[in-house]
């Protein structure tokens, strides 16, 4: 038996091997995320619900003030005005998605980008749907069932492009982020990700925007959706600055989509003074919310709140989606029984709804979800099964 020899360029045979080249010079490496789990992003994304479902209780009228016995602007005679800001939640829901789904796009094959995309979104939605029709044809409840056709076609999540009656009043959200994922997964993933491919795709995609609303053509609008692009896009142009924060390219599309994404929101929601309006929203108000919103995820994605790394937030972000899905509808029916049936005051009532709605996404979360998403991804992405007769 040969020892090891104590000269490393003597080998095992007793020659002498050739000396090691010199080292090569590093290659330059691409900039890169500088953390895998952005655990400020969850948090993030549960403040945005949380924002939606104040404006959904209290910063609104209509069926809402079926469920109080009165409108919410006489429960909430203070607060019901800064509730009204809580709809904006929306559009800073879809920066966090321009963010996240570039982030989880990235490199990955257009089937695995499907599979992750419906895993992520079917189980919860799929349930939501039946437990709110349920919900909603009990005798006890007052308010509108949909129709059995109609609760069917809603499984699709296409009810809104077919006219159907909607069983979640959020739904249309989710609509505007089916065709963003179909865009994205077109011109991104398809043709495999990089940084000049996302910088073409935000700069075409804007002026697309600009060019179908000046258009006025209704398909146009439904593919393109000048409203909320700025606001995809600028979560986009957020990530390459996550990739590199001095990307000039990140930085220009970040602050363009914030230009336009804040002319879009005052649009929408700025009215003038009015006794008939349930609240008044300032112009300067909503452009504070907007960039609020905008400059909370730049800092997430700088780095800046990475020692916001507390692993609740892990848990937060897993209940946003469950919460969102089933808080409006739902919530209505506790604020009801809270509320009229056992005369619980209103902000006690408040704060109780979201408590029960957040127990509500735990257990979807935990008995759905974390069965079936798994399932569901790999049923998709799996290999195709070969026909053995074939």
């Amino acid at each position: 038996m040969i020892d090891t020899p104590a000269d490393p360029r003597v080998t095992s045979t007793g020659t002498v091997a050739p000396a090691s080249a010199p080292p090569l010079p590093a290659v330059p490496r691409q900039a890169r995320p500088r953390q895998s789990r952005l655990r400020a992003l969850d948090g993030l994304r549960l403040l945005a619900a949380l924002m939606v479902a104040a404006y959904h209780y209290g910063g609104r009228g209509g069926e809402v003030g079926q469920a109080w016995g009165s409108s919410p602007k006489e429960q909430f005679p203070t607060l019901h005005g800064y509730f009204a800001y809580g709809c904006l939640g929306v559009q800073i829901f879809f920066v966090i998605s321009g963010f996240v789904i570039c982030m989880s796009g990235w490199g990955r094959p257009l089937r695995s980008f499907f599979a992750s995309r419906a895993a992520r979104l079917l189980p919860a939605y799929w349930v939501a749907i039946v437990l709110v029709t349920a919900v909603f044809a009990l005798p006890m409840v007052a308010y509108k069932a949909v129709s059995p056709s109609d609760a069917l076609v809603n499984l699709t999540m296409l009810q809104m492009p077919l006219g159907v009656d909607r069983v979640l009043g959020v739904c249309w959200t989710l609509w505007a982020e089916l065709r963003f994922y179909a865009l994205f997964a077109l011109c991104i993933v398809l043709p495999g990700a990089n940084r000049h491919r996302v910088i073409l795709f935000c700069a075409g995609w804007t002026l697309a925007a600009a060019v179908a609303q000046s258009a006025h053509e209704p398909l146009l609008d439904l593919v393109l959706m000048p409203e909320y692009a700025p606001f995809f896009i600028g979560g986009v142009g957020l990530y390459l600055v996550h990739r590199d924060r001095r990307d000039p390219y990140g930085w220009g599309i970040a602050a363009v989509s914030w230009l336009i994404g804040q002319h879009y929101a005052v649009r929408r929601l700025w009215h003038p003074h009015s006794v008939d309006a349930f609240s008044y929203r300032s112009s300067l108000g909503i452009m504070l919310v907007i960039t609020l919103g905008f400059l909370a995820v730049a800092a997430i994605a700088l780095g800046w709140l990475s020692r916001v790394n507390w692993g609740w937030l892990t848990v937060a972000g897993a209940l946003t989606y469950p919460f969102y899905l089933v808080h409006e509808h739902l919530g209505w029916v506790v604020i009801g029984a809270l509320h009229r049936g056992l005369h619980v005051p209103s902000y006690a009532t408040f704060l109780l709804t979201v408590g029960a709605m957040l127990v509500l996404a735990w257990l979807l979360n935990r008995l759905v979800e974390e069965r079936l998403t798994p399932r569901l991804r790999r049923a998709l992405a799996g290999p195709p099964r070969l026909n053995r007769t074939g």
